[in-house]
This record gives C-alpha cells, sequence and structure tokens, in this order.
C-alpha cells in the first residue's frame, strides 16, 4: 500500500531506488552546466517579469526539487520560461500601475493561481490537454511572444526609455527614440554580444551567457559606468525567503483568474512537448496527469518562496541531455547550488547591468523563433499553417494574453470541426477480400445492393444531425432503389450512449425501411443492444439488426453470398476475433 502510494505521488522517488552509481559523474556534470545556464537566464526573466533579481533564483530553488520527485521525466529541467514570464508581465504590469510592491504580490498570486488550476486539472484526468494546444498552434504562440520580448528589450539595451506598453506602438516609436540612445549603455550591450558570440565560437562548451554577464558586470564596476547612467539591477536583498502573504484589493485578484487558467494551459502544453521529446530520445514514457499534478504544485511552491510562475524548459534540459544527465538528480544538485548563490553569494547581483540581462532575453527569444517551421506547414498541412499563422499574427497585433486566448480558442475550434465534420467512407471488397474504402484506385469494388459505412469520430449530439444527412446522401449515391442493406461500422462511431444519436438512429431505420432497406450495425453487441433498448430502439426482424463484427454483418447478408457466388468479389477474409467467435459458436 505504501509502495503505491509512493509510486502515485513520487514516482521521481522511485529513480533513487535504483540509481547507479556509474550515473554520479555524469549527473554532477550537467548539473554544473544546468547551473551554468540558469543562473543568468533566471536573473534576466526576473527582469522580463518585473522582480527583483533574486526573485528568479528562489524561483528556480524549491521548484526543481518538488520536480525531481514527483515528475515522471528523467531529464526535465524546471524553471522560469521566456512565454510564462511574458504572459505575467502583460498582465501584472498595468494591474500594480507602477506599484513595485503590489507588482510581486500580483505575480506571487498569480503563480500560486496558476499552480491551483494546474492540481484542478490534474484531479479531474485533463493530461490528455497535452494534446489540445496543437503543435503549429505553439509554434504561432512562441515565434510571436519571442519577437515581442525582442522588441521590448530592444530599448533596454540602447538605454531607451520608452511609454508605449503594446508591439505595434513601441515599433513605430521606435525610430523617433533611436535619437535618445544612450551610448554607454549600448557599449556595455555591444561588449556583453561580443563576448557571448566570442564564446559560443571558440569555447561552445563553455557557458556563454553566464561568462558574458560576469565580464559586463566587471566592466560596469571598474569603470563605474552606474554614475553615468548605466542602469543596473541595484541592490539585492538575498537570504532565505520570507513568506509573506499578498495584501491588496482582492477585487485584482479577480482580474488573474483566467490568465492563470490560459498561463496554466500553455505552460503544460510546452512542458510535455520537451518531457515527451526527451523521453521518447531516452526509452521512457512519460504521465502526463502526474506532470499536470507535478507543474501545479511545483509553482505553488514557487509562490510559497516568493517566486513566479515556472514550467519545463526546453534550453536547459537540452543542456542536461547533452552532458549526460541520467536522473533527476540533476535538479537536485543544480537547486542546492542555486539556493547557495541565493542565499550567501548574493551580493555581486547588484552590478549586474540590465542592458547585459537584455542581450541574454533576446538571444533567448532569437532561438526560439522558428518563421521557417511556419512557412513550412503550408504544403505539408494548409490547417496547420493557417491556425499557425493566425496565432503568431494575433500575438504580435493583440497582445500576449489575448492572443494566447485565441489560441486556446482556435484548438477547441479545431477539436470541434474535427468531431462536427469527420472525414467519412464508404467501403468495399479489394482483390484479396479485404475490407477496405472505396477510392478513385479502384483497388475495392462495393457489393451490390450493400453499403458499408465508416464514420470516423464519435457518434454524439453536436454531430447526429450531419451523420444522418451523410449516410442517407451516401445510400442516395449508391442509388436507393437498388440497396438492400445498409452495414455501419459502429467500432468506429458508437463509443457512448447518446439517446439522441439513439433516436436518430431510429429515424434513420424507419426511413430506410420504408424504402425496403434493413439497417444492420457491426460491433459492439451487447452495449448496443441495451443502449437500443435504453433509447426505445427495435432490434431484431421489425428493426435494427446487430452484429458482433464487420466480418459477420457482411458475412450474413444476402447481398455477399450472391457476389461471392457471381465471382464479382472474393470472399472476405476473416479476422481472428471472428474465427474465434464462431469457434465457440461451433463447440456450443
Amino acid at each position: 500500500m505504501k509502495v503505491a502510494w509512493i509510486e502515485e505521488w513520487l514516482p521521481g522517488l522511485s529513480q533513487f531506488k535504483s540509481y547507479d552509481k556509474a550515473w554520479l559523474g555524469d549527473d554532477l556534470r550537467a548539473s554544473l552546466s544546468v547551473v551554468a545556464v540558469a543562473l543568468p537566464v533566471a536573473i534576466a526573466y526576473a527582469e522580463l517579469t518585473g522582480v527583483s533579481a533574486i526573485v528568479g533564483l528562489y524561483s528556480c530553488v524549491l521548484p526543481m526539487l518538488v520536480y525531481a520527485f514527483m515528475g515522471t521525466s528523467r531529464q526535465l529541467i524546471v524553471g522560469p520560461d521566456t512565454a510564462t514570464c511574458a504572459v505575467i508581465a502583460a498582465v501584472v504590469t498595468p494591474l500594480a500601475a507602477g506599484d513595485a510592491v503590489k507588482h510581486w504580490q500580483l505575480v506571487i498570486t498569480m503563480t500560486a493561481m496558476t499552480g491551483v488550476w494546474c492540481l484542478i486539472a490534474s484531479k479531474f484526468k485533463l493530461g490528455v490537454f497535452a494534446d489540445f494546444l496543437s503543435g503549429p498552434i505553439l509554434l504561432g504562440l512562441l515565434n510571436g511572444v519571442s519577437i515581442t520580448i525582442i522588441v521590448g528589450q530592444f530599448f533596454k539595451v540602447f538605454g531607451i526609455t520608452y511609454n508605449q506598453p503594446y508591439l505595434i506602438e513601441q515599433i513605430w516609436e521606435a525610430p523617433a527614440q533611436l535619437v535618445n540612445i544612450h551610448w554607454q549603455t549600448l557599449l556595455v550591450s555591444a561588449l556583453t554580444i561580443g563576448i557571448y558570440l566570442s564564446c559560443k565560437k571558440l569555447r561552445p562548451t563553455w557557458p556563454a551567457a553566464m561568462l558574458a554577464i560576469i565580464i559586463a558586470s566587471l566592466f560596469v564596476w571598474l569603470g563605474d559606468f552606474q554614475s553615468i547612467g548605466v542602469g543596473v539591477v541595484g541592490m539585492v536583498d538575498g537570504g532565505l525567503p520570507v513568506f509573506q502573504a499578498p495584501e491588496f484589493d482582492i477585487g485584482l485578484s479577480r482580474e488573474l483568474v483566467m490568465p492563470a487558467l490560459n498561463l496554466a494551459m500553455v505552460s503544460f502544453v510546452s512542458m510535455m512537448l520537451t518531457a515527451r521529446s526527451f523521453a521518447a530520445k531516452n526509452g521512457y514514457d512519460i504521465d502526463a496527469d502526474k506532470e499536470f499534478r507535478a507543474l501545479g504544485m511545483i509553482n505553488i511552491a514557487s509562490a510559497f518562496s516568493q517566486g513566479f510562475v515556472v514550467s519545463g524548459t526546453s534550453s536547459r534540459t537540452a543542456v542536461n541531455d547533452a552532458n549526460g544527465g541520467k536522473t533527476q538528480l540533476v535538479s537536485i544538485i543544480s537547486a542546492v547550488i542555486i539556493a547557495i548563490v541565493a542565499v550567501v553569494a548574493y551580493q555581486p547581483l547588484q552590478f549586474i547591468p540590465v542592458a547585459a540581462l537584455g542581450v541574454v532575453l533576446i538571444v533567448a527569444s532569437i532561438s526560439l523563433i522558428d518563421l521557417k517551421g511556419i512557412w513550412g506547414l503550408r504544403k505539408r498541412d494548409k490547417d496547420a499553417f493557417y491556425l499557425s499563422s493566425i496565432t503568431f499574427i494575433a500575438v504580435l497585433v493583440i497582445g500576449v494574453i489575448p492572443g494566447i486566448t485565441l489560441a486556446v480558442l482556435l484548438g477547441l475550434f479545431q477539436f470541434l470541426r474535427i468531431v462536427m465534420r469527420p472525414t467519412d467512407q464508404v467501403l468495399g471488397i479489394d482483390t484479396k477480400g479485404t475490407v477496405r474504402s472505396l477510392g478513385k484506385s479502384g483497388k475495392a469494388k462495393s457489393i451490390p445492393g450493400l453499403v458499408i459505412y465508416r464514420f470516423n469520430s464519435p457518434l454524439t449530439y453536436f454531430n447526429a444531425a450531419h451523420f444522418k444527412r451523410r449516410l442517407l446522401h451516401k445510400v442516395a449515391e449508391a442509388g436507393s432503389n437498388d440497396v438492400k442493406y445498409v452495414i455501419i461500422d459502429a467500432v468506429a462511431s458508437f463509443t457512448h450512449l447518446d439517446l439522441t444519436v439513439m433516436a436518430m438512429i431510429n429515424d434513420i431505420q424507419a426511413i430506410l425501411k420504408k424504402r425496403g432497406i434493413r439497417l444492420v450495425l457491426a460491433g459492439h453487441k451487447r452495449r448496443l443492444k441495451q443502449w437500443c433498448d435504453l433509447g426505445g430502439v427495435k432490434v431484431g426482424e421489425d428493426g435494427i439488426r446487430i452484429r458482433a463484427d464487420m466480418y459477420l454483418a457482411i458475412k450474413m447478408s444476402g447481398c455477399y453470398q450472391e457476389a461471392v457466388n457471381e465471382g464479382y468479389i472474393p470472399e472476405v477474409k476473416k479476422d481472428k476475433l471472428s474465427e474465434e467467435r464462431e469457434n465457440v459458436q461451433a463447440e456450443v
């Protein structure tokens, strides 16, 4: 009982039970590499979110420890993420109205709300939402968010003050603001970029972002650039985080509820894409519902430690995997090192130039831009191309939060369109006796007098009328006067009881009966009989005939044997299920 509870709630703990000591060297090396990337990025994302630099470190420590025990991925590294920080800033900044304390408290509250939404989703087994926001929609979203961040950080890199909150207005204002460039700040930015690019080229295994920020900070400190207007992080209150309950008008929290829900959705989908890709690479599986719960707990842990929203991070996870990280011990070691910096060695953080952090954010955002990926969808899947493009343009034009909301709605509409108007086929028999869809290739023939219909979606009340129209249309195409039997593949479409669907089937049966056509449902025999009884649908000689599977339904129609005898079609191959049923009947 205890073991089952641990496996359910602390799946990561089972990794450590079977830990191989030979992995320790790889995990230590991967931990140092992750810290080298995570430290500067966490500080930069804190700047993006609008909170103190130390908060970025707080947002790493406890969430990384919690995920190490509650997550199902062995490689995933959690922490501040580009998209989540951009969303928080877009929501909180106008609500805080320049009040730094209120800004921080709103950030903590939104983080806690995001965690609660994730826990609720996990409770109701909504891990399927990992597939809800499709890859193309997320691709458009990340491209839009990345460009929004780049434009926003552009002003900090040039030392320019701007007043416009939206992307289009910022771009419009940029040319006029270029006359106000602060050249000393631009010098620091150029130095940071130069060091970063040189390190990447000459020493690609070194932590380029950390090295660039350290040298830029020393340059500003030794040259006393702060006194001539170069912006720095400023005084940092490090040490252990002290929990403080937010104190502000509760009415403001209502403004955070829906954005927190959107953020939970986007964070989860992004996290699952990363976790699944590295799990597939390393040969194991991910539990979506447990990941939803883990995401909720790490965000509640972040809020408790006065941090902001965190998610799975693709860049740090890639660093972990590239350096041979085998287990979540990497997260534990990394969290301990970052905690030491946050509690003991935080004083040097005050000299970090804001422009250098802007450079790091721009570099991180550029790595997420994949406009070629959006354009590449045009030839492979036009619907995916349109969804991705609309999301991308929406984020740029109407903002991050409305863009995310639109992305969620697009995902919902895409799902509803597929379910409400799915593909369908009329089936026939090919030269090998296999049941397959009729097509232009002519590889399959229809059985004279018989229409075999497949509807590729679960039948429910909102697509029942469409199903009825499509079926009667296919019967009319086959020639109603010539059709004697209509077989419906029930396995594909009758997945749950819906009384509206049963009433619709009853209507189809009445219409076909008047034309002298028998209606047959193939598959789910026992279940369909129960549903027909509940729905008041007649079964048997005077009503619908129900067969155990497609093979039996075809074989027991008079049209089939006649077509076989005349040599028009070969005999249908038996599937294993049908053979087993016939053997049982023979024994009886």
